[in-house]
């Protein structure tokens, strides 16, 4: 069966993000090796295309006309911040520099965060769709995680040795000497392969579906993992940071893996 939630808040929300999604992705879908508008933003490796705006434009839109009242922080800055109690944390197209170079690796990621008077924020939804696969990655709070009808479960790998792992670099990456590559070197000797593919949602996603062990990244944004955390935690796997500790909410360490190579992929992480 499908994901379903009980909690008609949830399920109202959970159905609107999943239309959303797929919608953007067809925007994506339609635009993908067509010419394009490309600006850059903080760094000449930090792109933005007229189909990042259209996808946000259409995603925040259909927030605000569902009338929920609920916040929203989104990668181009639409949407407005409140004190609602949802949260939705949008990146319209994961994956920018792919889909300017026609590299097909990108998708759209919508995370929904709830906050209980008293307590810290908690991911309560989460949507990534690849819309060139048209596979839409899905999970909510205690549900599980689910690819369609199929129920997500991490590997049960437990040797680095044998482990696929991917991970990625941060757009400051030719200024600055934080930049992963001893971490990656350590990681490349150690592990049986290593992926850089360029959109970290997806690699949220591809290790909740077995299809990697671990993934690690620095300096990413709340929007390239509001989704994906939870996606990996609801099909059993662990999210932290680089002492193995919660992962923060910004984004800016994060370690993912099937929770059975997690302490030994920290270990070769360089920091």
């Amino acid at each position: 069966m499908p994901l379903s939630v009980h909690d008609p808040d949830l399920s109202h929300r959970l159905t609107l993000a999943r239309m959303l999604a797929r919608r953007a992705g067809a925007i994506q879908r339609e635009r993908y090796e067509t010419g394009l508008t490309i600006d850059t933003k903080s760094a000449t490796i930090d792109l933005v295309t007229e189909v990042d705006r259209a996808c946000e434009a259409l995603i925040v839109d259909g927030i605000e006309s569902a009338d929920l009242g609920d916040a929203i922080l989104a990668e181009e800055g639409h949407g407005e911040d409140s004190n609602a109690p949802y949260r939705w944390i949008i990146d319209p197209l994961d994956g920018t520099t792919n889909f300017a170079h026609g590299f097909p690796r990108f998708c759209v990621s919508i995370g929904i965060e709830r906050t209980k008077p008293g307590a810290e924020p908690e991911r309560v939804i989460g949507i990534v769709y690849d819309p060139l696969l048209d596979e839409c990655f899905e999970a909510a709070l205690g549900e599980g995680a689910f690819l369609g009808e199929r129920r997500l479960h991490v590997t049960q790998e437990d040797d680095l040795g044998r482990s696929l792992v991917a991970t990625g670099f941060s757009y400051d990456v030719h200024e600055s000497d934080d930049d992963n590559l001893a971490s990656f070197r350590n990681v490349v000797k150690t592990a049986r392969g290593i992926r850089r593919d360029g959109s970290a949602a997806l690699d949220l996603c591809y290790v909740a579906a077995g299809r990697l062990d671990a993934y690690w990244e620095l300096k990413l944004h709340p929007w390239d993992v509001a989704a994906g955390f939870l996606i990996v935690e609801e099909a059993g796997g662990r999210v932290t940071d680089l002492r193995g500790g919660p992962a923060d909410r910004s984004g800016r360490e994060v370690v993912s893996s099937n929770a059975r190579v997690h302490d030994a992929l920290l270990a070769q992480l360089a920091f």
